[in-house]
């Protein structure tokens, strides 16, 4: 969003449409997938639906904070950096899980980021560019 608009305001208000809609979106994703499987309770479909909701809007909310406390661009270095420290601390939990090395997952899931945030930066870019 920086890249389209160097406002604060608008900065936070995307990531509150973020935290509300993605949570929501995957929230309902996981209650569908749940609700399928038939050997699922419907108190755990319930339960797994709120967890992913606050568990997903909370870690979403929390982009937030810097933006509150620090001049736009140190913010946003301070994003990228929860953000890859949140992605590498799941990884490593997913690779135990799987018991495979925590290094090729961390590097595949932050590359992945790394490329979106890429993707991201340049779409915001261009939308500037075409529409302002």
């Amino acid at each position: 969003m920086y890249s389209t608009t160097k406002s604060v305001l608008a900065i936070i208000g995307g990531i509150i449409v973020i935290a509300i809609s993605d949570s929501l979106s995957d929230a309902w994703e996981m209650h569908m997938a749940d609700e399928s499987d038939t050997k699922i309770s419907e108190k755990k479909v319930w339960e797994s639906t709120y967890a992913t909701f606050f568990s997903k809007f909370i870690f979403t909310f929390t982009f937030i904070i810097p933006f509150l406390l620090l001049e736009v661009l140190n913010a946003i270095i301070i994003c990228v950096l929860w953000g890859i420290l949140l992605i590498s601390l799941f990884s490593i939990y997913i690779s135990k899980q799987r018991k495979i090395p925590y290094y090729k997952v961390v590097l595949e899931h932050v590359t992945i980021a790394g490329l979106v945030i890429i993707a991201a930066y340049y779409a915001g870019v261009l939308i500037r560019i075409f529409l302002n």
